[in-house]
């Protein structure tokens, strides 16, 4: 299995220009978000026993958040913590607006999917996830290492 570093190297080949490396810091976690806000809804047939709201989107992080542990433990605790983040977010979207869930997710997800397609046009390069879908998984990781980098935390 490969490092993070060797995943951030080789996501880095394709993310160099500073216009798409812009975008990317907006878009990668909005997307990440927005994946969560799509399996927000979609019903649940367990939920009942449940004190708080179970969703898809708790059930699939988990599988995810391995992912994210197994490249490095501090990496596993930074996406644990935006992946709550990003709940809290949900949920708070969930009570104060009446546009479901899913639907601001998706328009958002449209959104943000057109911008990153913008960058890796100004960059000259395909999205690193034509040449393999785990990058779609370490967008937000390489992100999170560049605040990593910033304050000295050793992934």
């Amino acid at each position: 299995m490969k490092t993070a570093q060797q995943w951030f190297d080789e996501y880095g080949h394709s993310h160099k220009n500073s216009i798409n490396k812009a975008i990317h810091w907006l878009a990668v976690p909005v997307i990440y978000f927005c994946v969560l806000g799509l399996l927000w809804q979609i019903p649940m047939p367990f939920t009942t026993f449940a004190e708080q709201e179970v969703t898809w989107s708790l059930i699939i992080a988990g599988p995810i958040l391995l992912f994210y542990f197994n490249l490095s433990f501090s990496l596993g605790v930074g996406m644990t913590l935006f992946t709550a983040l990003c709940v809290m977010m949900l949920r708070w979207y969930q009570q104060s607006f009446t546009l479901d869930v899913w639907v601001m997710s998706l328009i958002v997800f449209v959104v943000m999917w057109v911008l990153q397609f913008i960058g890796h046009k100004i960059e000259g390069k395909k999205p690193s996830f034509f040449q393999d879908v785990q990058f779609l998984l370490i967008g937000p990781a390489w992100l999170l290492g560049f605040i990593y980098r910033r304050f000295n935390i050793n992934y």
